[in-house]
């Protein structure tokens, strides 16, 4: 039983042999003659003694195995001519490489004798040459394909046919189509479409050009080179990638040469970066990825390596711009921006997790993580520094007028355009704001909904301490308040119906609201009170100083209410209210209050002087009223915008 086990074996590598030699019958049958005489132990290893004995048949049978497969591959291995270029060519040279393959698998375990040994040496050295030939064939197919296919998403031209796309039903299809024909031209010029759905994938080769390569890495990983099939093709594939990235605008630029970068230029290189990102991780990464496992199908390790050779350069190249970013300058007026970065890379984490998360590519993605929870980080500075810009901001000369301060202009205008990004900066907030410990003013307080609450309640603290200090240059107290007002109502003005009142809160909103009605009331005491005081009727003592004496002193007293009504309405029509209403209401406010008292006096001294009075009243109730209306005009230097 053993023997016969032992004879289909050697009569199996006779038969590998033979078909080795070129399938001929008659020199097969010529090896199995020379097995025939062998002893009836049918076994590798009483060949293997055969061989290692010196037999010379068995020799010239190893011998003829290789000349043959020799034969076979080297006229294609040292061809000048594609062997791709004719198929029945590729199929001989696979079959041929096949065997060889094989041959040395199985002379493998047979390695240790010398003979053997030679022989396996001979087999390959043979089996690289081939290799090195399909590793050519494998670069030129990648490269013929290359340049037949013409692809820059959002560019339409090159997509080989609209069915390469899948679409969710005939009328989106139909709606690609109509757009590609009315945007074409008839000498085929590349027509720009806005790209807006990046839920597509593309066939970045023909089809029967995949397969030929799919057929090629199988033999390459069957015969030990999987590692350099797969260079070869992230070599092609990444020059690709790294061309769509350059046709999209996107500079190969060093950190440094970001930071260096003006401002303005550095803004479109953001939006840039942004239709980059997008389109690589939504449609040209998922196309390569694709491409590598339809490539490397079978072949997971091999699909995983290339995909990530291709792809590293060109992420890396995103990813560095995005930290060059997140490292950058701080300045407030860069937010806008960095929230744009932040956004954009925190909407492409699941795209990340879902391209990068084997072996060979996972660190890509855990860097893209990094880098976005720096750009959080860095949003979290810009308030900070935002912060310090206001404690900074000196008070050394009042704005003519008591009107609105540039620093609140500036800070109400940035806050209200900053919580347009509400939901972005709740997250970073929370996973980066500081803890209600860190605002000592805001302690006792009852917390806010959240840590951006919190951030900017301390930040509206930290900006009427500069208006307070800011009020004090001025020398008037009556001005102070002025100022006060116009900054105090500006401030509740954009607050109010807007993400930065919601994040505040009502009570914060009334509360300030009435802040601004006590800089009104302690306005007009510290001006106008005075002047009140002086049309003050006591009829007591004007009835002790007889007819004559009271005459004398309430005309003593119009003459100083005359001079400083006078005084006050030219000081303070050159101050500044900026909000009409606001000036409305306060002209209301000093009428209720002087035009009575005014009204009153002026009737007493007509009773007192009699037909004389007239020569000595100056303004009449109706006077006073048009004079008032001539408060706060303000100077050319005091006016301003009220956006």
């Amino acid at each position: 039983m053993a023997e016969n086990n032992g004879e289909e074996k050697l009569l199996a590598v006779a038969r590998h042999i033979a078909k080795t030699l070129g399938h001929n019958t008659n020199m097969a049958d010529d090896i199995l003659q020379i097995f025939s005489n062998f002893d009836g132990r049918f076994s590798k290893e009483n060949l293997a003694d055969k061989v290692a004995d010196g037999d010379p048949r068995a020799c010239a049978a190893l011998d003829h195995s290789l000349k043959s497969l020799d034969h076979r591959i080297s006229q294609f291995v040292s061809s000048d001519r594609p062997i791709w270029a004719d198929s029945a060519d590729a199929v001989a040279f696979l079959d041929a490489v096949d065997e060889l393959v094989a041959a040395v698998a199985e002379w493998s375990q047979l390695s240790t004798d010398k003979a053997f040994g030679a022989c396996l040496a001979r087999a390959e050295d043979m089996l690289q040459h081939a290799m090195f030939r399909l590793e050519d064939e494998f670069r030129s197919l990648m490269e013929r394909a290359g340049e037949s296919f013409d692809l820059t998403p959002p560019y339409r031209n090159g997509v080989e046919s609209v069915e390469n796309i899948p679409f969710d039903s005939e009328e989106e299809e139909n709606e690609l189509e109509t757009a590609v024909n009315d945007g074409a031209e008839e000498d085929q010029i590349p027509v720009a479409l806005p790209v807006t759905d990046y839920d597509i994938v593309i066939d970045a080769l023909p089809a029967g050009t995949i397969n030929d390569l799919h057929e090629i890495a199988r033999r390459m990983v069957a015969g030990g080179f999987g590692k350099e099939c797969s260079h070869v093709y992230s070599s092609c594939r990444r020059e690709f990638l790294e061309e769509s990235l350059s046709r999209l605008g996107l500079q190969k630029l060093s950190i440094e040469e970001v930071h260096k970068m003006p401002w303005q230029d550095l803004e479109d290189e953001i939006e840039r970066w942004i239709k980059a990102s997008n389109v690589s991780l939504k449609i040209l990464f998922p196309s390569e990825r694709r491409l590598c496992d339809r490539v490397f199908f079978g072949f997971s390790a091999a699909a995983d390596l290339s995909f990530m050779e291709v792809c590293r350069g060109s992420t890396i190249q995103l990813l560095n711009f995005a930290d060059a970013v997140a490292i950058g300058s701080r300045s407030p007026e860069r937010l806008f921006r960095i929230l744009d970065v932040f956004e954009t890379l925190r909407d492409l984490i699941p795209e990340f997790e879902a391209l990068f998360s084997d072996q060979y590519s996972v660190s890509l993605r855990n860097e893209a993580i990094t880098i976005w929870k720096r750009l959080g980080e860095a949003i979290r500075g810009i308030f900070m520094e935002l912060e310090n810009l206001i404690r900074r901001d000196p008070a050394k000369v009042g704005v003519p007028g008591g009107g609105l301060h540039p620093i609140t202009r500036y800070v109400m205008n940035y806050l209200r355009a900053a919580c347009r990004s509400r939901q972005t900066l709740e997250q970073v907030f929370e996973d980066y704001g500081h803890p209600l410990k860190d605002y000592p003013k805001l302690d006792d307080r009852v917390a806010p909904n959240s840590s951006l609450s919190v951030q900017m309640d301390w930040i509206m603290e930290l900006l009427e301490s500069n208006l307070e200090a800011k009020s004090k240059i001025y020398n008037d107290p009556a001005l102070c308040y002025v100022f006060l007002m116009n900054n105090g109502r500006y401030i509740v003005q954009k607050a109010k119906d807007s993400e930065l009142g919601t994040l505040l809160g009502d009570d914060w909103i009334r509360k300030h609201t009435a802040k601004v009605r006590q800089y009104h009331v302690q306005y007009q005491r510290s001006s106008w009170n005075k002047v009140l005081g002086i049309l003050k009727l006591d009829g007591s003592s004007n009835g002790s100083l007889g007819p004559n004496g009271a005459a004398k002193s309430m005309k003593e007293k119009l003459k100083m209410f005359n001079t400083q009504f006078e005084n006050l309405c030219r000081v303070q029509s050159s101050w500044f209210v900026f909000d009409e209403q606001l000036r409305e209401e306060i002209r209301i406010a000093l009428e209720k209050i002087l035009l009575p008292a005014y009204g009153s006096f002026i009737g007493r001294f007509h009773t007192e002087l009699g037909k004389n009075a007239d020569k000595y009243v100056k303004y009449g109730v109706e006077d006073i009223e048009v004079k008032l209306n001539d408060l706060f005009q303000g100077s050319s230097g005091s006016t301003g915008s009220r956006k």
